[in-house]
């Protein structure tokens, strides 16, 4: 298969490097020149990943530079706030058969979307499929065994790309609930930061696995409000992300949340962390479904207003304790 990667972060690195090892004919597409010349040159990420060697077949290159001719797949691993941007700004170079598959964790930003629906402005929902599952980008570059889940309304080309992923060290299931997998990966990066933030306070194992339990219970109540399918959250997309992004010592979330409670402004963790947190970005948009929706997310609307409204930790804390006592 012919396959172009948008985004040469940890995560397209990683999965780029997968499906070059796969036989596939793989390119990645990064936003500038020199770190793709690096790439091809050097075969390593200047800037991710960088103690993982590369396949020397595996080609890189600027994003406006790509070629998408003959492209068979087109996968997406950018953050969600600059997700429509990039679909856009490659529209008119996709081929018209190709497969596009999102590996992005997140919603916009701007209007919520998720970002199949973002793919669906360019491409029609059969040939749409998105990826999640607890997949650190740093233990998928080491060959270390993982799961994942692949959903599509399309059950052939689940399948389809399920052969196409899969291999010694992944095992990839299929999944018909893009909703429900694409609102879990939003979701648990929120609850991370929530996880984090307790990491960061000192607080013990009660909490955390407090947090882990609620969350997901948030996570299900927001995936029955858009038809989500129940067992989609106790599966590898919901509980078993959550776990890892809620306790991995590689989950940019969780320590995120950390340095929220370190007092940390929102708007610098990013820079601290030299990636992408997209719990950050996420939270806002998960809080204005909420009230849209007249959903009950609490420890998503104390994470946000500790994250974006200046609530101190301890304050937001003190609410969520203090809530009326309820059957679980």
């Amino acid at each position: 298969m012919r396959a172009v990667l948008i985004g040469g972060g940890s995560w397209g690195t990683a999965v780029a490097r997968l499906l070059a090892r796969g036989g596939h004919r793989t390119t990645l597409a990064c936003r500038d020149a020199s770190q793709a010349e690096m790439i091809t040159r050097r075969h390593r990420n200047p800037r991710y990943l960088y103690d993982i060697e590369l396949p020397p077949d595996l080609d890189a290159s600027a994003i406006d530079e790509t070629s998408f001719d003959g492209a068979e797949l087109v996968a997406l691993a950018v953050p969600s706030r600059a997700f429509a941007a990039t679909v856009a700004s490659v529209a008119d170079r996709l081929p018209q058969d190709a497969v596009l598959l999102s590996l992005t964790k997140g919603l916009d930003p701007g209007d919520r979307r998720r970002m199949s629906e973002i793919l669906a402005e360019v491409a029609p929902p059969e040939r749409i499929a998105v990826l999640s599952g607890p997949n650190h980008a740093e233990e998928v570059a080491r060959d270390l065994p993982t799961a994942s889940v692949l959903a599509s309304c399309d059950a052939e080309l689940a399948r389809r790309l399920q052969g196409v992923l899969a291999g010694p060290t992944l095992r990839v299931y299929t999944s018909s609930d893009v909703v429900g997998v694409e609102l879990c990966a939003a979701a648990k990066n929120v609850v991370a930061l929530a996880a984090g933030a307790s990491d960061g306070l000192g607080f013990g194992d009660n909490a955390k696995a407090a947090i882990i339990t609620r969350g997901m219970a948030e996570m299900a109540r927001l995936g029955s409000a858009f038809g989500a399918q129940q067992r989609t959250y106790s599966g590898l997309a919901g509980m078993g992300d959550l776990i890892a992004t809620c306790t991995s010592r590689h989950s940019r979330n969780r320590r995120a949340g950390e340095l929220l409670a370190s007092g940390v402004p929102a708007d610098w963790i990013e820079r601290e962390l030299g990636q992408v947190a997209e719990g950050l970005s996420t939270v806002p948009a998960l809080r204005g479904i909420a009230e849209t929706r007249g959903l009950e997310l609490p420890i998503t609307c104390a994470v946000c207003a500790v994250a974006w409204e200046g609530k101190t930790m301890l304050d937001a804390l003190a609410d969520l304790m203090a809530r009326e006592p309820t059957e679980e």
